[in-house]
């Protein structure tokens, strides 16, 4: 079949790879100049299956109320009050109990585990790099309520057969010989020894490529201006590049996936939460991270990317805004340089924002519409790169009409209806 997809973030890139190795005809339009320069462009770094939970947890409407007073808070509320976001908003918070937190959370492992997997077939098929490591990641703990309030996480974990380890300061340092001048800082951590680490911009360019030769179509610098359909099909995109019709048309938009599929009478719950992060060169190997390092206390992750630390971190609800204010960055270089002092050069650190594609649950929108021949990949939140390899095979079999190797009836749009 001859399909569009609409995006070129690392989930329109992976959705055009596995559609073409099933023999279809891809053809990616994005506005942008090339593949993954914007969400994707310099995120924290994490493939974390294990960590894949809900922002929709019980206790944050209380903690948000906290964060609202702290200087360093993870979650950021800007005065906005238009009704998409409280609508979003009130539907997040539908989702902060016990019940909906254990079928989200299972929701998100069971998709990144199998991102995970998919990830690694590709990797050996292709020998594609992009400043990977497959040295598990450590979320560190700095009091004992943090410890006390991941056993519902544990049994999620158990449940889903994913190994992890339960460590004291000693196995922190020990596993993150970094962490040795932050000890007294901590408590203790959680392992997850099969997680890996990697450029999720390096990663989707190489790829690119590689689906370029198996035949896929890039239209970049071409603005998306529209969908036109007839009765219940998609017909064609209305482009800056003229209209473009096939049989099957994906949107994969992030943040942007709700404006261009409004006027068609489909709503998805998809809002822009701002992150963060900033990228250093080491200066000191001997104190730098050697995987990815999760500070729970701040919701901020410490990447190595090759000869560079990634520090990603905070959300922020603040619409469609990309603007830098200096104390986000100063928040990043805090914590990095509290973990991990003296590790990376701050002097050259580049500060960078992308808006993260949510839904209220925290779990992808996955699978066809109430159009025969549209289908979403989108609202990955902050797990897009570690979530991008399976959303983008689960669609390439759906659309191909072969059974995902995983439950995706879940995923749809029609959850939420």
């Amino acid at each position: 079949m001859k399909i569009v997809i609409l995006g070129a973030g690392v989930i329109g890139i992976t959705s055009a790879w596995y559609l073409a190795r099933a023999g279809h005809e891809v053809t990616v339009i994005d506005r942008q100049s090339a593949p993954a320069l914007e969400t994707s462009f310099a995120n924290a770094g994490e493939i974390s299956p294990g960590y894949s939970s809900p922002w929709a947890a019980p206790g944050i409407p209380q903690k948000a109320v906290k964060w609202l007073f702290m200087k360093r808070a993870p979650l950021i509320l800007n005065p906005i009050f238009d009704a998409a976001t409280v609508r979003w908003m009130m539907a997040m918070l539908r989702n902060c109990t016990a019940e909906r937190y254990a079928v989200n959370k299972a929701r998100m492992v069971r998709v990144a585990e199998y991102s995970r997997d998919c990830l690694m077939a590709l990797r050996d098929e292709t020998g594609i790099q992009y400043d990977h490591r497959t040295q598990g990641t450590l979320e560190v703990f700095r009091t004992q309520k943090q410890i006390d309030g991941i056993q519902k996480d544990l049994r999620v974990l158990e449940a889903g057969g994913v190994p992890f380890e339960l460590l004291d300061v000693a196995g922190c340092v020990a596993a993150e010989p970094g962490l040795s001048g932050a000890r007294d800082k901590l408590m203790g951590g959680l392992r997850l020894p099969n997680d890996e680490t990697g450029d999720c911009f390096l990663f989707t360019q190489a790829l690119a490529k590689r689906a370029e030769a198996l035949g896929v179509r890039y239209l970049f610098d071409t603005a998306i201006d529209g969908i036109r359909t007839e009765g219940n099909r998609v017909v064609a995109v209305t482009t800056s590049a003229g209209e473009i019709e096939a049989d099957v048309f994906v949107a994969a938009l992030g943040s942007y996936t709700p404006h261009m599929v409004r006027p068609l009478g489909l709503s998805v719950p998809v809002y822009p939460v701002k992150g963060y992060s900033i990228t250093v060169p080491i200066a000191d190997e001997v104190r730098a991270p050697v995987s990815t390092v999760m500070d729970e206390a701040h919701k901020v992750a410490i990447t190595r990317l090759g000869g560079r630390i990634r520090v990603g971190g905070m959300a922020e609800i603040a619409g469609f805004s990309k603007s830098l204010p200096q104390k986000r960055q100063d928040m990043l270089t805090y914590v990095v340089e509290d973990l991990f002092e003296g590790a990376g050069d701050q002097s050259a650190a580049k500060f960078w924002s992308g808006l993260r594609p949510m839904t209220p649950d925290g779990t992808p929108v996955i699978g066809q519409t109430r159009y025969d021949n549209l289908w979403l990949n989108t609202g990955h939140g902050t797990l897009g790169w570690t979530m991008s390899c399976g959303s983008g095979r689960m669609l390439a079999d759906l659309i191909s009409g072969v059974r995902p190797e995983i439950k995706t009836d879940d995923l749809a749009l029609s959850r939420y209806h």
